[in-house]
């Protein structure tokens, strides 16, 4: 069975209180919702730290785009980065145990048998950066006003909680609504804590370039809009010592830099005007990081495997276009994306291709339904394709030749099945009306990727005009869904749940900021949704989730991608880190400066210089 373990590092003791009813509540140390929490009561630190790494010096990262407001839990304005080194929350997940969370804010969790409640206990030494004591009152308040004046997502992430309350200056009840939901009381643990004091007299729904107050290992220092901000650390931090704390956050200072896209980015990164980047392009990786600085030893590139998830990154359609409600039309489109020639010719075969919106996990649909999975199929016979039950799913493959006249001929077939033909080499409907669409991207580094699937898309007839536009714009319309066509990108999680109603579920279609980039309405998904969130054991989950996979893939709603195993990271050779990576990817937060690198490579750039 999904056992429930709880939150915290620092547990009370369970009987110190007495149960709210007559059921079994039971009071844990960490929260989990697969087995046993790794770490057990009493551990030091987290496995993949150095717990005397020494404090100080600075981190120089980036971030593209620009911002024009530090407060990033409403819609208006573009959030500043860095905010999540100001704030904490209940609960922290570390980066070898995803589907666990161990303690911020929270000493422990009690947690009833039926799930109708979780109760959290605040540290009575949870401080703000101004000195003054974290409390239940100001997680009921942060609660209620994500809820009612936050970003639309927290309205419906937390739309099965009927009722927060204060039950002591230290202890903060949450009564939730519903079925079930073996996942929510975790959710509710990555609540953010604010502070109610601060903001009484502050305009929560306004924009801001004031530095908020909070309560993490970093304050704001400086802010210079659409630039960049610095942070700095909180020495005397009330957390500093906490188990899931100890060897992290060890830079005195972090100054993010902004920049307008990535290829300017990067010469910014030779330059050596910020320390470490995360490369996400398979042509820069390949071709981009020849410079002298990393000929002399003083840039390293690493590519660092991982376990992640890596779900699901497509061209996404936006089902809400009259053009895109035929799924024989979208799969017809998928035909001409030739992922094996973009593999050999612009990522240096370095992707594998995407068959699975879970894909990297054992969530991944494969071969065909059996069991559990194929019983729960089964009810929608006849609901959805039946492919679902006859053929595993496969995207479409070419040689990687760029001759891709076979699978042109498939999408032919389909287009005129669905009663579109050639006239005056343009693809019409019975209407007359041309299929031409727009794809909407934001950095001009996928425009070559793009490029090869317009061309084979036109010698079908179909026009996709390839439009990239400023972050600013680009988060504006896709925040409200005005576009055609778009790259999603759907990370996952090992124990999917809650966050698939925001991904894919009906409710979401209309509601701008979702996830729900497809504009999915389809009562079998949301059904099936529905099973996930409620299942009881991972046989169960893993069914549930196999089975949204299958509807999900066989209904084409989106042309997959690729994925990649690994962090493909770069920095300039300043820092020392723990000898254990964690197991979900890198943790830069648990790095420090080594101040005799750090001055060679300084001696090292003037003689380049010279």
């Amino acid at each position: 069975m999904l056992r429930l373990a709880a939150l915290i590092l620092l547990a009370l003791t369970a009987a110190a209180q007495a149960p709210l009813n007559a059921q079994e509540l039971k009071r844990f140390e960490a929260l989990s919702l697969v087995g046993e929490p790794k770490y057990k009561p009493g551990f030091k630190h987290l496995d993949y730290v150095n717990p005397d790494a020494p404090k100080g010096g600075d981190l120089r990262l980036h971030s593209i785009g620009g911002f024009d407001n530090l407060n990033g839990f409403i819609i208006k304005g573009d959030p500043a980065p860095g905010l999540g080194f100001v704030y904490q929350s209940l609960m922290e997940s570390s980066l070898d145990e995803m589907s666990t969370a161990y303690g911020a804010i929270a000493a422990s969790a009690e947690v009833p048998d039926d799930l109708s409640y979780v109760i959290y206990n605040l540290r009575p030494d949870a401080r703000w950066h101004d000195g003054k004591p974290i409390t239940a009152e100001d997680v009921v308040w942060s609660f209620d006003t994500l809820r009612s004046k936050g970003r639309p997502i927290y309205r419906f992430y937390y739309a099965n909680v009927g009722k927060v309350e204060a039950l002591d200056p230290h202890r903060v009840k949450f009564t939730l609504s519903g079925p079930p939901n073996r996942e929510l009381p975790q959710i509710l643990g990555q609540l953010t804590v604010l502070p109610k004091h601060w903001w009484a007299t502050r305009d929560f729904e306004s924009t801001t370039l004031e530095p908020p107050l909070g309560s993490g290992p970093y304050r704001m220092a400086q802010v210079d809009a659409n630039r960049s901000v610095t942070l700095e650390r909180v020495k005397d931090w009330w957390a500093k010592d906490l188990p899931i704390n100890r060897g992290r956050h060890n830079f005195d200072r972090i100054q993010i830099s902004m920049f307008r896209d990535a290829t300017v980015a990067l010469e910014a990164f030779k330059a050596h005007q910020y320390d470490f980047r995360l490369e996400n392009s398979a042509k820069e990786w390949a071709t981009g990081y020849d410079f002298p600085a990393r000929q002399a030893g003083l840039v390293v590139t690493e590519a660092v495997p991982h376990k992640r998830p890596t779900g699901m990154q497509a061209f996404a359609f936006n089902t809400r276009r009259p053009l895109f409600t035929d799924p024989r039309v979208r799969e017809a489109i998928s035909y001409a994306f030739d992922f094996e020639w973009s593999n050999q010719n612009l990522f240096y075969g370095q992707y594998t291709r995407t068959e699975s919106y879970f894909s990297n996990s054992e969530f991944a649909a494969r071969g065909l339904p059996q069991g559990a999975e194929l019983a729960l199929l089964a009810k929608y016979r006849g609901k959805i394709p039946e492919e679902v039950f006859t053929k595993p799913f496969h995207a479409p493959k070419t040689d990687g030749s760029g001759n891709n006249r076979e699978n042109l001929r498939k999408a032919v077939q389909l287009l005129a099945s669905a009663g579109w033909k050639i006239k005056n080499r343009k693809l019409v409907n019975a209407s007359g009306q041309a299929l031409e669409f727009e794809l909407l991207l934001v950095s001009p580094l996928f425009e070559r990727i793009a490029q090869p699937f317009a061309r084979n898309l036109e010698r079908l007839g179909i026009t996709m005009r390839i439009r990239t536009v400023d972050s600013s714009q680009y988060t504006e319309r896709v925040r409200t869904f005005d576009f055609d066509m778009v790259v999603g990108n759907w990370g996952q999680s090992d124990s999917p749940g809650n966050e698939q109603r925001n991904m894919w579920g009906s409710a979401a279609a209309s509601r701008h900021e979702s996830q729900n980039l497809a504009g999915i309405r389809n009562p079998v998904v949301d059904e099936v949704i529905e099973e996930i969130v409620k299942a009881h054991s991972r046989e169960e989950l893993t069914a549930a989730t196999r089975a949204l996979d299958r509807v999900l893939l066989w209904n084409h709603y989106v042309v997959p991608q690729w994925h990649v195993a690994v962090d493909r990271v770069a920095y300039w050779n300043r820092f020392e880190k723990p000898k254990v990576n964690p197991t979900y990817g890198v943790d830069l937060q648990a790095w420090w400066v080594a101040p005799a690198k750090d001055a060679e490579v300084r001696a090292k750039e003037e003689a380049l210089k010279r």
